[in-house]
């Protein structure tokens, strides 16, 4: 039961991972520059991923209990709440008959929608976690592997601060529908 604590806090780590450098190839590879309720998203993601990131970090130090796995899967849920609110919330501007939405669907659905669907995927997989919680404190082995996911994740978060910053500059507001990085374009 141990390694399957590990491995499923891994998974959720790499699948937030995976969507986030998926959302990485639509802005950089085919130029659709994320709106800020975009950039909401994302970071809902990365908070939702903290959770088990965190379980991985803190079973390093030593064993972890009950009380570990409530904290850093409560932390996944209330993330996967706010994050999910901010698709549903871009969903509905987008519903009416006729609008064609923002940026391309991918796979026949908006990267929007696809957003609902992963924070309802992290709030199912942390409640499933929450009702395989130890009885006692246990040490968990933490190899190599998850190391590398947890750097994984460290760089995609890296990545999408750097991206954030060159999308505003020293704007403080990003506009609705960007057309540029505004770091290399107009001054404040």
């Amino acid at each position: 039961m141990r390694s399957l604590r590990v491995n499923l806090a891994q998974f959720c780590i790499l699948a937030i991972t995976g969507v986030l450098i998926a959302a990485f190839g639509v802005q950089f590879g085919a130029g659709e520059l994320p709106c800020p309720l975009c950039m909401l998203q994302r970071m809902g993601m990365i908070l939702a991923a903290f959770g088990p990131a965190w379980l991985l970090m803190r079973a390093m130090r030593g064993p972890i209990d009950a009380r570990d796995y409530a904290q850093c899967y409560g932390i996944s849920v209330l993330a996967a709440i706010v994050g999910g609110a901010v698709s549903v919330r871009q969903t509905l501007l987008h519903i009416a008959p006729g609008d064609p939405g923002f940026g391309e669907p991918v796979m026949g659905l908006h990267l929007y929608t696809w957003g609902i669907v992963i924070f309802a995927s992290v709030c199912i997989v942390s409640g499933i976690q929450l009702l395989m919680l130890p009885k006692n404190s246990e040490r968990l082995h933490i190899g190599i592997r998850a190391k590398c996911v947890l750097f994984l994740f460290a760089a995609v978060i890296t990545v999408n601060t750097v991206a954030v910053f060159a999308l505003e500059g020293f704007h403080w507001v990003i506009p609705d529908d960007p057309t540029s990085y505004r770091l290399f374009g107009d001054a404040p």
